[in-house]
């Protein structure tokens, strides 16, 4: 598989998908989600994409898409089969860097992408001359095709010198965005214990010493 990334180094990590029956439009929305993430991150992504808990934006390809308040306003969706697909392909990638001796969960997706291949042509049924009307019967005027596409994602180090300066900028951003959603850290706190009142113990006395009765003269 020839692969459209022209970066060169052994710090990169690749893999791929060919002929994915899916939408080459729905799968670019979901790439354009996890571009730049970390791996083990864009992984909670797309598990909450296909459990539709979270929504994915599109930028392009959205006529008579409703928008999402969860993306401020945004036209989205939930591309349930194509966050499928893409995962897919990111757990290979994963599992090659650490082939590799490197970890996966811990690198960033340097890039991403979802191109179309080929379009299966889908003809009438039999019995029907043209599209739409026929002598013998009738087929559907509106027609889809059955459409292929092909995935492919790059891992790589943060600190790699082969990036470009894009690259380490989106990349700088969302792990500082990753940290702000992380919940902070508290430490459980002892309880304090009150100091334990002391016993007041009854006080001794000592005993009254009687004086010795005076003589009467």
């Amino acid at each position: 598989m020839n692969y459209s990334f022209n970066i060169k180094g052994d710090n990169f990590v690749k893999a791929g998908s060919y002929d994915v029956n899916a939408s080459y439009k729905k799968l670019g929305a979901i790439c354009d989600a996890i571009r730049y993430q970390k791996a083990e991150a864009a992984l909670v992504i797309l598990d909450k994409v296909i459990s539709m808990e979270m929504p994915v934006a599109f930028r392009r390809h959205n006529k008579h898409m409703g928008a999402r308040h969860e993306l401020g306003g945004i036209k989205g969706a939930y591309p349930v089969k194509a966050a499928k697909e893409v995962k897919k392909t990111l757990v290979n990638a994963i599992a090659n860097a650490n082939n590799k001796g490197l970890s996966g969960n811990d690198m960033f997706i340097v890039g991403v992408s979802a191109n179309k291949t080929h379009i299966e042509r889908r003809y009438p049924s039999k019995g029907s001359i043209a599209w739409g009307r026929g002598m013998y019967g009738r087929s559907a005027i509106n027609h889809s095709d059955i459409e292929f596409a092909r995935i492919e994602i790059v891992l790589s180090d943060q600190d790699t010198k082969q990036l470009t300066h894009n690259m380490k900028y989106f990349i700088k951003r969302n792990s500082k965005n990753a940290k702000k959603l992380q919940p902070k850290k508290t430490e459980a706190k002892k309880p304090t214990s009150k100091p334990e009142a002391k016993k007041l113990e009854p006080q001794k006395t000592a005993p009254a010493v009687v004086a010795p009765a005076q003589a009467k003269a």
